[in-house]
């Protein structure tokens, strides 16, 4: 300001205010210390620039106020306190909600998540700043906030910590996805700035517009899905798979060998420990023959009477666990790092099972068998009926799971997730999730995606495994799928090339025509065929309509509880007055 004043015709007077006034909050020593000397140094460089003398006895003076400790988290596990001031910003940390305790350790995560416990529990570690920032303005104690962070801040259960700063305050500049370099590494991240204070219309990726939603969209309808809620009817359907936490997966020769070993002190066979694994690269290219040694949630004793395997996992993962931060991990080192109670419940009695990448270019759903265990890095939908393939794998359902979703990596590729990708999204009325699909056989509707669905699965198949470039071998374990070999090196160079992936890259025209079929049948199913085949449904019209089906079924799955509850508790109340005599 002394510039300005200058500028203005006002008398030049020496600065009053210096680096003092810059507050900061930095957890390594090292990187405090050389906040400290960069802001004296930039000071110098800007006194000496403007023509006044830098201070000489000392040159670098301390500067206290840019502080040596956590900035969300104090040593009593309470929340960290931070200084009233008029600006924050900063680049807090990039560590995703996955890699939270094998980085900062379980103690810390649970102190963390406890401290701050109005805060969903999934978030990555960034989103702890957004919501520190947020109590600071509702307090009156800061004015504005901006945050360089992962892109994955306007998705998933980390948009949660946008929606108040929207609904009560604004985000007044965003950038929604940007590339960025740290240490080595691409990744994309979002650039949000926001406050509590009405003011100039907002600029989303430099461009003016109405409101900045908290998935960092500004659409011109009115519709904001972010508003979207969690559907009962479609829960328990749904599933993260098998979370491996170290080399439990085996080439299929050795699995094979495992399997087909006899000799267990109890009797039993390995396959019922060993079985085919999917990860999401199987679904997107072709299957690379790993088996999943799944010991489930067995006792270190009733694991160890499966000999060959127990072995193999005593040799190669007990070192790897032994060294792992998780205490859990350390004792149970035998295990899955999740044990899948919740998946192993939901797919049972199921002869095949849906399957879809959590992060791909293309939103790819696949068939497996009930044999083949999923993978952490895919979703498994516990369906086993062409109609909710069909529903699944239409445009309506694409289009919202890439609003719904998160964008990761460099390629910035979409990802599914259980909750906010398939649990807020309304299927057509009479084929929800929640109903036995054998109830809407007859449902003319659900024959016809049927159809179409059971048509583009057999294209696709009949593309990526051409009988005259596979032969076929049983598996060893009866009743498991065949092995698709190629016949010859040739057929294996030309099977190379016939994936998920590329077939979707270039999308033929046959592929086009299957997936026309299909959406149509899905519109009628919705009741919009006569809009869909006159070209009215756009995206952000598809998007309107099925927020609307989401928030009336909400509503509906709401008070239908709230009905229930009361009914439960004047049977307590009457019950209670038996007892009593009344």
């Amino acid at each position: 300001m002394n510039l300005e004043a200058e500028a203005l015709g006002l008398p030049r007077s020496f600065p009053q205010l210096g680096p003092e006034c810059v507050l900061g909050i930095e957890l390594s020593s090292y990187a405090a210390e050389l906040a400290r000397i960069s802001v004296w140094i930039s000071e110098i460089q800007w006194m000496r620039r403007n023509g006044f003398e830098a201070a000489k006895n000392p040159i670098l003076r301390t500067l206290n106020t840019i502080e040596n400790r956590d900035a969300v988290l104090n040593t009593d596990g309470t929340k960290a306190e931070w200084p009233t001031a008029d600006v924050v910003i900063g680049n807090p940390p990039f560590l995703g909600n996955k890699k939270m305790i094998s980085e900062l350790g379980e103690e810390y995560i649970f102190t963390l998540r406890k401290a701050y416990a109005g805060t969903p529990g999934g978030v990555d570690l960034v989103a702890y700043w957004f919501v520190k920032a947020w109590e600071q303005m509702s307090s009156q104690k800061l004015e504005k906030a901006g945050f360089v962070c992962t892109n994955s801040i306007r998705g998933g259960v980390n948009r949660d910590v946008l929606k108040p700063i929207v609904d009560l305050g604004r985000i007044f500049e965003a950038w929604s996805d940007e590339t960025w370099t740290v240490d080595g590494a691409s990744v994309r991240v979002s650039l949000v700035s926001f406050d509590c204070a009405a003011g100039s219309r907002p600029k989303l990726d430099g461009v003016v517009v109405k409101k900045i939603h908290s998935d960092l969209t500004a659409h011109s309808g009115q519709t904001d899905i972010t508003q979207s809620l969690e559907l009962e009817e479609n829960r328990n359907r749904s599933f993260i798979g098998r979370q491996k936490d170290g080399p439990l997966d085996v080439q299929g020769d050795l699995a094979r060998e495992m399997v087909s070993a006899s000799g267990n002190p109890h009797g039993r066979s390995n396959a019922e420990i060993i079985r085919p694994w999917r990860n999401g690269m199987d679904l997107t290219r072709r299957p690379s023959d790993r088996w999943l040694i799944d010991f489930m949630d067995f006792e270190e004793r009733e694991a160890s009477l499966f000999e060959a395997p127990f072995e193999y996992a005593r040799k190669v993962l007990k070192p790897i666990r032994a060294k792992n931060r998780d205490p859990k991990r350390r004792t149970y080192w035998w295990r899955p790092g999740r044990t899948g109670i919740d998946l192993r419940a939901g797919l049972s009695g199921l002869s095949k099972y849906i399957i879809s990448p959590r992060v791909s270019k293309h939103r790819l759903f696949v068939w497996v068998d009930a044999s083949i265990n999923p993978d952490s890095a895919t979703v498994a939908i516990a369906r086993d009926d062409d109609t909710s393939f069909g529903i699944l794998h239409s445009s309506f359902h694409e289009i919202w799971s890439l609003r719904m979703g998160t964008f990761l990596g460099v390629g910035n590729d979409p990802r599914y997730t259980p909750s906010t990708t398939f649990e807020t999204f309304p299927f057509p009325e009479g084929l929800t999730p929640n109903i036995p699909a054998a109830d809407y056989t007859g449902d003319q509707r659900a024959v016809k995606i049927a159809v179409a669905a059971a048509s583009l699965n057999k294209l696709r198949e009949n593309w990526l495994n051409p009988d005259d470039l596979v032969d076929r071998i049983p598996e060893v374990v009866p009743g498991y799928p065949d092995r698709i070999l190629p016949k010859d090196e040739a057929a294996a160079k030309e099977l190379k090339k016939r994936i998920l992936t590329n077939l979707y890259n270039a999308r033929p025209r046959w592929l086009e025509h299957a997936h026309e079929a299909l959406d149509e049948a899905v519109a009628e199913a919705y009741g919009w065929g006569a809009d869909w085949r006159a070209g009215l449904l756009t995206e952000d019209e598809i998007l309107a309509r099925l927020f609307d089906l989401n928030q009336t079924r909400a509503k509906a799955e709401a008070k239908a509880a709230k009905v229930v509850k009361t009914k439960v508790a004047k049977a307590k109340a009457k019950s209670k007055g038996k007892k009593n005599g009344k």
